[in-house]
């Protein structure tokens, strides 16, 4: 009766919010192999051919078609919902580094539900560069070394549970949508390769 007790309140703890897995934050591996590994059906969020849930202590900030500014405890999450990439199923390509602070992989064969990457670059000033890949979408986020885990763990709720609507994006298709669009965040420095992932540091007029 006690292990039930203990089972049930930890599935209410995961399901009611962010401040959910503080399940074994200790290391980045934990966060991801607790979250990204598993099956989640929340949402508050609706886009233009897509929802997500944001979790609890983070905010939504601002959004233009596909790229979405949230913020939370200091620090602004950059997010990019690439539908076309999606509707075309585009495979990633990604090598683990080893010149990175953290760099891995994710795959589906590994117990992932979608395939993706994170890598995370130490920058000057004790703050650390978040890119982070998966579910055919992308958050960038510069972070202080004490909100490290904190992000990563709101990053992987924000894009495990990211759902796309196929028959709204073959719609925009067909309408040509997407034609001459741009980010509107793209002047965000990063390494990545694609430039439809660099986003733009939050403008200073919505700084808190």
């Amino acid at each position: 009766m006690k292990k039930f007790t203990i089972i049930l309140i930890l599935m209410i703890v995961l399901l009611s919010g962010c401040s959910v897995v503080r399940i074994d934050t200790k290391d980045i591996d934990s966060i991801l192999n607790a979250v990204l590994t598993k099956s989640n059906k929340l949402y508050n969020q609706v886009g233009q051919g897509y929802k997500y849930y944001v979790p609890a202590g983070v905010t939504f900030i601002d959004n233009d078609d596909h790229n979405n500014i949230l913020y939370c405890n200091g620090t602004y999450y950059y997010l990019y919902i690439d539908v076309i990439d999606y509707y075309y199923k585009t495979k990633l390509d990604y090598k683990e580094k080893d010149n990175v602070y953290y760099s891995r992989k994710f795959n589906q064969s590994y117990g992932f539900k979608y395939s993706g990457y994170l890598e995370i670059t130490e920058e000057d000033n004790n703050m650390y560069h978040i890119d982070f890949v998966y579910n055919y979408s992308k958050v960038e986020a510069l972070v202080d070394k004490s909100k490290l885990n904190e992000s990563v763990l709101n990053i992987s709720y924000i894009l495990s549970t990211i759902k796309y609507n196929h028959t709204v994006i073959q719609l925009m298709l067909d309408e040509d949508y997407f034609t001459n669009k741009t980010g509107k965040y793209n002047n965000y420095k990063t390494n990545s390769t694609s430039n439809k992932f660099k986003l733009k540091n939050q403008d200073k007029e919505k700084e808190r």
